[in-house]
């Protein structure tokens, strides 16, 4: 859906506010999503001029609509179904508009988004020139303004939200899948030796070949600590000690 604003009021507004209210009541009313809209926004002499002409009425109003319900005719012959739907133009005087939300208590802003959805209903064919039509039309305006703002609002706790979920995230270091330094260091300490053997199982007696407690050698023979009756000469010699007594010898009959 095409929306589109052109400010020539000489006022700051919020434009893209504008172009979502619009674009909600359209989605809302089913339009097609082909359609165009246009929003003016004008001086006051500029909509005194338009108001005069169009309306046969003096001094400037809040806001007008110019219906355009014409095809776009641009197409190629082959081409099947119609061509995006031109609804017209929305003009919205900000100067009046403030002096209206003034007497109305709320901001300028407000007062914009309220004319808007007016003006749009007026290129959808509503009017209020008779009580049952305009308390329809009345009706249908500010339910379809207040749900807007609703889900504006909804919309903007939930950023709120992943903004701050996003601050958090990066404090501790977790944006975009990292862990933080602390959580890898933790994770590292946790991985254990190439043996398997990780930070929470401590390797038991015997495990360090350098222990002296250890229940056996790697060759399956006890160690000497295990057998204090065991001569250390013997012990000596078969270490190869040259010092050391021969192991004593059996006599030959």
């Amino acid at each position: 859906m095409s929306i589109e604003v052109a400010n020539e009021s000489g006022v700051g507004v919020d434009e893209p506010a504008l172009v979502s209210v619009a674009r909600y009541v359209l989605d809302r009313l089913g339009i097609n999503p082909l359609a165009e809209l246009s929003v003016l926004l004008m001086d006051v002499p500029a909509m005194t001029e338009l108001h005069v002409k169009w309306m046969d009425e003096p001094g400037p109003t809040d806001v007008m609509s110019f219906p355009m319900d014409e095809l776009d005719t641009a197409r190629r012959p082959d081409e099947g179904g119609p061509g995006p739907a031109l609804l017209g133009d929305v003009v919205l005087c900000p100067e009046v508009a403030a002096e209206q939300a003034v007497s109305a208590g709320h901001s300028l802003d407000d007062e914009l988004h309220l004319l808007t959805v007016h003006g749009v209903l007026h290129l959808l064919g509503y009017d209020h020139a008779e009580p049952g039509t305009e308390r329809e039309m009345f009706r249908l305006q500010n339910e379809l303004l207040d749900a807007w703002r609703d889900e504006r609002i909804r919309a903007a706790q939930q950023d709120r939200v992943r903004a701050v979920d996003s601050r958090v995230l990066d404090t501790v270091g977790l944006a975009d899948g990292q862990a933080s330094p602390d959580r890898r260091r933790a994770a590292d300490a946790g991985d254990g030796s190439a043996g398997g053997i990780g930070a929470d199982h401590p390797a038991g007696p015997g495990t360090n070949p350098a222990d002296p407690t250890g229940p056996a050698r790697r060759d399956g023979s006890a160690h000497p600590a295990d057998h204090p009756d065991l001569d250390d000469d013997a012990g000596a010699a078969e270490a190869g000690d040259p010092d050391a007594d021969p192991a004593p010898r059996e006599r030959a009959e």
